[in-house]
């Protein structure tokens, strides 16, 4: 039986305003940004809130607003969770426009789930995933960063270069603002591997990987597969398998020819003198992992969606191998987006560097079902998906049910709903009262079931 894993996505949204006339808009991105949060303002005191589905919400540096998904072991939960930020969010957006309108401004407020702005700022999509802490905990970090280097020929989500005199499209949105392999550093030297040591569990048993590599999904069968596939690379792990030795002689190079390689048939170069391609190491990898699964008897033990998740990799990277795109473009987010904008491109005879292509490739990435393109390719059936709508509204208001996160999300309902001032973090849930305070803490991630809980709900 494979153990039960914890995993969560942080996603970083750009926030931008456009006017009705079309004239220049005003509205600073701050000013923006406090305007969108102004209803979770007036709801929770403050730009940083955790929701009753379990869920984080808050504002982070830059103006860019966060949504971290509550703790999730399942692919299904973790892709609906995901999937209900972008409506909470674009709900906020809806009522923002609203007041604007009202007031009679001409701005509107755009939410973009992408990675890199018009002027090439990077925000992140910031995977995580419990593990179990171990002294090889670098070495197993190691063992993982040619996977995550040639992952990008699965998960990412494909963007349009704007470098001068090197127009064109590329895999990943992520790729060029890499700069190192593993590091403790988030924003002033983008690791592949983030090693801040931040469990929000029992720091005697867990540690968290943190993933901040890899690009921001719109597609379902992307964010699904991205998860499953590092899932399995972690059991391996954790299984004490040895893993296939593909370091790199220079990582940020492969990283970014592999994302500037189309054919997919660059070369990268291993520290053992092999020249391989992205997928030659996902194939090692991903045979690796089946191999293991078959052994132990795990795949009997997948979930349909892991099961699904498990065959797609393998056959992403036949179909990938073939050059045969196309059975691709309605589940992997760069194909999807490399045919919706080489049809333009060529009917319109635009080049790369054209800006109604960048609107497009924009457009792709927005949120609101009226100005963006996600929701109608869905609605027309371009786009495969894990979760039905139903799903995704119930997981704007209802946690997890086998996590951690059940427990938080009924604490914040209950609370909210008697007025009662109240304090959250991932691990602590806090009742403040008149002379002090009543606390839980909260160190398994994966019980949905604490005593404590119910009397603090009962005293509540």
């Amino acid at each position: 039986m494979i153990p039960k894993r914890v995993m969560g996505v942080e996603t970083e949204y750009g926030l931008t305003t456009a006017t009705v006339t079309g004239a220049p808009s005003t509205l600073t991105p701050e000013d923006a940004a406090q305007r969108l949060f102004r209803r979770v303002i007036e709801w929770g005191r403050s730009t940083n809130t955790f929701l009753e589905n379990g869920s984080r919400l808050y504002l982070d540096v830059g103006a860019h607003p966060e949504y971290a998904s509550a703790e999730c072991d399942s692919i299904d939960d973790l892709v609906a969770t995901d999937k209900a930020g972008d409506r909470i969010m674009q709900s906020m957006a809806d009522d923002a426009n609203e007041r604007l309108a009202e007031e009679g401004m001409p701005e509107r407020i755009h939410l973009i789930k992408n990675n890199v702005d018009s002027a090439g700022n990077s925000y992140g999509c910031h995977e995580n995933y419990l593990i179990r802490r171990r002294r090889d905990f670098r070495a197993r970090v190691d063992a993982l960063v040619p996977f995550f280097i040639s992952r990008q020929v699965i998960t990412g989500a494909g963007h349009i270069r704007r470098q001068p005199g090197m127009g064109g499209f590329e895999i990943s949105q992520r790729a060029d603002q890499m700069w190192d392999a593993v590091s403790s550093a988030s924003t002033r030297s983008r690791p592949i591997v983030n090693t801040r040591d931040e469990p929000h569990g029992d720091i005697e048993k867990y540690r968290r990987l943190h993933v901040i590599v890899g690009d921001t999904n719109m597609s379902e069968i992307s964010t699904g597969l991205k998860f499953a596939m590092t899932e399995m690379m972690l059991v391996l792990l954790d299984d004490g398998v040895i893993m296939p030795d593909l370091s790199l002689v220079d990582p940020m190079r492969a990283i970014r020819d592999i994302s500037r390689d189309l054919d997919l048939k660059v070369t990268v170069e291993v520290e053992d003198g092999r020249r391989l391609t992205a997928l030659q190491i996902q194939r090692i990898y991903a045979e690796a992992a089946h191999r293991h699964y078959e052994s132990r008897g795990y795949l009997a033990d997948l979930d349909p969606t892991r099961r699904q998740m498990a065959r797609l990799w393998l056959e992403a990277i036949d179909l990938l191998e073939q050059g045969d795109l196309d059975p691709l473009r309605d589940r992997l987010d760069w194909i999807a987006k490399l045919t919706l904008l080489e049809r333009y491109r060529t009917r319109s005879g635009l080049g790369w560097e054209d800006p109604r292509l960048s609107r497009l490739e924009f457009a792709y990435h927005d949120l609101s079902p009226t100005a963006g393109l996600y929701t109608g390719m869905v609605k027309q059936g371009l786009l495969a998906r894990i979760v039905t709508d139903d799903r995704v509204a119930d997981a704007m208001t209802t946690p997890p049910a086998t996590t951690r996160a059940a427990l938080r999300g009924r604490f914040v309902k209950a609370a909210s709903e008697a007025r009662r001032d109240y304090m959250v973090d991932w691990m602590n849930l806090r009742l403040l009262e008149a002379d002090g305070a009543r606390s839980v803490i909260l160190k398994d991630p994966f019980s949905p079931v604490d005593k404590r809980v119910d009397d603090l709900l009962e005293h509540l």
